[in-house]
């Protein structure tokens, strides 16, 4: 994976980027309410703890845990597409897709987002395709000397009238169920990167004081 990228091959990518305006919550417009998103191993912004990292101490890392607010009535499901838009690449690098989340959810426990081969067959949650074409949770692998990247965390309710985007699906699917079905959204950035010096801790909700 990208840690085996050299540092200075990184640093001579650093200015290759996918861009910001290529996130899902940029394409699908504004025209829509305001989730409160946030999770309780990170801040807004923060850096992300290892452990749901490719730096993980264990083989892989898991995903983080997510909360959010009360989303608007006539909510069906929720949608949650994870993209990091500082990947050396021409669209932002998915590392997760949950489609059909319960409305009334509330949050996402830790390493929760894994492979569940055609998902829920009542037609619930299911876990789509990253960037690797593989179920499940892309631990973030930012490569060495390309600076910090950014983790969106982007969750959208979704009312009546959605598409089908199939068992496992890919974020192209999604996007194309959920464009002018949108309801709220909810934004939070975790950032992560190598061989520079940030903080690393539990700064988010429900820290230890």
């Amino acid at each position: 994976m990208l840690e085996h990228i050299p540092a200075w091959l990184g640093a001579a990518m650093s200015g290759l980027r996918a861009g910001a305006d290529k996130l899902a919550i940029v394409q699908l417009g504004s025209d829509f309410e305001t989730l409160d998103l946030s999770s309780p191993a990170f801040a807004h912004e923060g850096r992300l703890p290892p452990r749901f990292t490719a730096d993980a101490e264990a083989s892989e890392g898991v995903s983080p845990p997510l909360v959010w607010s009360t989303p608007p009535t006539g909510t069906e499901r929720m949608v949650l597409v994870v993209e990091d838009p500082d990947a050396p690449a021409p669209q932002p690098l998915v590392h997760a897709i949950v489609w059909g989340l319960e409305a009334d959810a509330g949050q996402l426990a830790e390493g929760a987002i894994v492979a569940d081969g055609a998902g829920d067959d009542t037609g619930g949650r299911d876990v789509g395709r990253n960037s690797y074409l593989r179920e499940g949770w892309l631990p973030p692998d930012p490569p060495r000397g390309h600076g910090e990247h950014r983790y969106a965390f982007q969750l959208f309710a979704i009312g009546a009238g959605a598409g089908d985007p199939g068992t496992t699906p890919g974020r192209s699917a999604v996007i194309d169920a959920i464009t002018g079905h949108v309801l709220a959204a909810g934004l939070l950035i975790g950032t992560y990167s190598r061989e520079e010096d940030a903080p690393v801790g539990p700064v988010g909700i429900g820290a230890p004081a």
